[in-house]
């Protein structure tokens, strides 16, 4: 996963979500792009997402959220009012009653904006995730059903992870490596736009348009890209030769460049013509073998 963090943490969640997109460095974790502390103005109203994570199946909004007591038990979560473990109320560190509403406007922002760039068949998730203090027992009751907007408790990063890969499950669009570059252009993220080799690592498919990188830091990684494939392109289309065995006629006396040598011409020549006499004496004495000594 990779990790750009446009303004510092300033909350314990957005620290540990840092901290944990960072560690996902192995095979089997989580792919795409992560951007942290990033912000959007859409129709009149600043939406400021603790994260955004680009995945090659899917777009999720996160929002990071701590809880400030130590709690065990049930964590119920209504889709409106107060969060409770039991009778208590829980406190959350950003001081709301309940994230689900910032979220569910980020997520719809985030749609809306990426539908005005033509891009409103990618699907927007969004996620509230939880993180409870060290030591708590914390499990989750989610009094609602909808798959676009989602609860994780935050004790173990193998929590979002198994999130993130339930939606690659989902067999959603796929993100392109251009339109991730458009994202980032649109949002005004251009100096933290990875390189196109580094997205295309991460699982990025589709042809790539290096013209989205320019400008950026990384316009140089892009030209360079360009100049890679359009290299594997000539050499996907230039016709393969069949080498030649040592004792080849153009192996022995191989040709000079810039240069015309009769004598090495003439011996090629030879050596080739001795080769097709040889080759033909061999059959001609198969032949006869066979006519003279082989049945009837």
């Amino acid at each position: 996963m990779l990790v750009r963090v446009q303004n510092s943490a300033s909350t314990q969640a957005e620290r540990v979500l840092i901290d944990w997109l960072r560690t996902w460095k192995g095979p089997g974790d989580p792919h795409g792009v992560a951007m942290v502390n990033c912000s959007l103005f859409f129709e009149k109203q600043l939406h400021q997402f603790d994260a955004i994570v680009w995945t090659p199946t899917s777009c999720v909004v996160i929002e990071a959220e701590a809880l400030v007591e130590h709690v065990s038990g049930e964590l119920e979560v209504p889709l409106d009012g107060p969060w409770r473990v039991g009778s208590q109320v829980v406190s959350l560190e950003g001081g709301r009653r309940n994230p689900l509403d910032s979220s569910r406007a980020h997520t719809y922002a985030l749609q809306g904006w990426l539908a005005d760039r033509g891009l409103g068949q990618r699907v927007v998730q969004g996620v509230v995730l939880v993180v409870p203090p060290r030591g708590s027992s914390v499990r989750l009751r989610q009094l609602w059903s909808d798959p676009g907007l989602q609860v994780v408790v935050g004790d173990r990063h193998q929590h979002l992870a198994e999130y993130l890969d339930a939606l690659t499950s989902m067999g959603r669009a796929q993100w392109t490596t251009n339109e991730v570059a458009m994202a980032f252009r649109g949002l005004n993220l251009l100096p933290y736009l990875p390189s196109p080799q580094d997205l295309v690592a991460e699982g990025f498919g589709g042809p790539v348009d290096t013209t989205l990188w320019r400008g950026g830091p990384q316009q140089a990684q892009a030209e360079s890209f360009r100049e890679e494939m359009t290299q594997l392109e000539q050499d996907a289309a230039r016709p393969t030769s069949m080498a030649m065995p040592w004792y080849s006629p153009w192996e022995l006396y191989p040709t000079e460049p810039g240069e015309m040598d009769l004598r090495q011409g003439a011996k090629r020549i030879v050596l080739a013509v001795g080769m097709l006499v040889a080759v033909a004496w061999l059959l001609w004495f198969v032949i006869t073998a066979i006519v003279q000594f082989g049945p009837g």
